[in-house]
């Protein structure tokens, strides 16, 4: 179970666009706590502090105690937004978390004894990872940082589904209740699929050059045109 982290923060009087370009040009991220009956609250986190623990992972899954001058706020991150350029953080809502409330959140998987699944080790095949997160719901007090899957004896061919995965007490899967966690398969079989897929951009990447340069080609004759009747 993740344990709960502080987060120091200070509370903002002003909102909108040019409140956060003054707390990012400060050195921080704006941010909002939301939920829980109560009125949003409108805060700035340490950009450096917060860079770290998203890009440390497991950042929506981590329950944080947010001091915001001398106001404390159990809340979990619901999302955030990155730059898409730089990749720093622009923006991070929270949820706050009441006493004895379920949470929805998506919770990683790892594989556990792929040395003891003949047919990864022994035979060649690969995994095929389907789900790299569960959507779980649990007690906002205990969530699970994983969930581990053994791998322990598959074959090529076998599959594990979501009903053979052991969840922490008191959590539910939210989605369907057949799905597929994993399955191991034929090492030459991904290796088809990566070569399709690569296939695919190319043909992608070639008709969007050749949109482009008829494109393009519309243009000049456009501004020959153009010429033409100046002419």
């Amino acid at each position: 179970m993740s344990a709960v982290k502080p987060l120091e923060a200070v509370a903002r009087d002003r909102v909108g666009k040019g409140a956060a370009r003054e707390v990012r040009r400060q050195g921080n991220v704006p941010a909002v706590i939301y939920g829980g009956g109560q009125a949003p609250q409108a805060i700035a986190i340490d950009l450096v502090r917060t860079r770290t623990l998203i890009y440390a992972g497991g950042f929506k899954t981590t329950l944080f105690e947010i001091n915001a001058g001398g106001r404390k706020t159990r809340a979990i991150p619901r999302d955030f937004q990155l730059d898409p350029v730089t990749g720093v953080p622009l923006h991070v809502d929270f949820l706050r978390v009441v006493a004895g409330q379920n949470l929805t959140v998506e919770v990683p998987v790892h594989f556990i004894n792929e040395d003891e699944a003949p047919g990864i080790k022994k035979n060649g095949g690969t995994l095929n990872v389907v789900l790299h997160t569960l959507s779980l719901e649990v007690p906002a007090d205990a969530i699970p940082d994983a969930v581990e899957v053994d791998l322990t004896g598959l074959q090529i061919g076998d599959s594990i589904h979501i009903e053979a995965v052991k969840l922490p007490a008191n959590t539910t899967f939210t989605g369907e209740a057949e799905a597929t966690v994993a399955n191991v398969v034929p090492p030459t079989v991904l290796g088809a699929e990566v070569e399709a897929e690569e296939a695919a951009i190319a043909e992608a990447q070639s008709t969007e050059a050749a949109e482009e340069k008829a494109e393009e080609a519309a243009e000049d004759a456009e501004e020959a045109a153009e010429n033409k009747k100046e002419d």
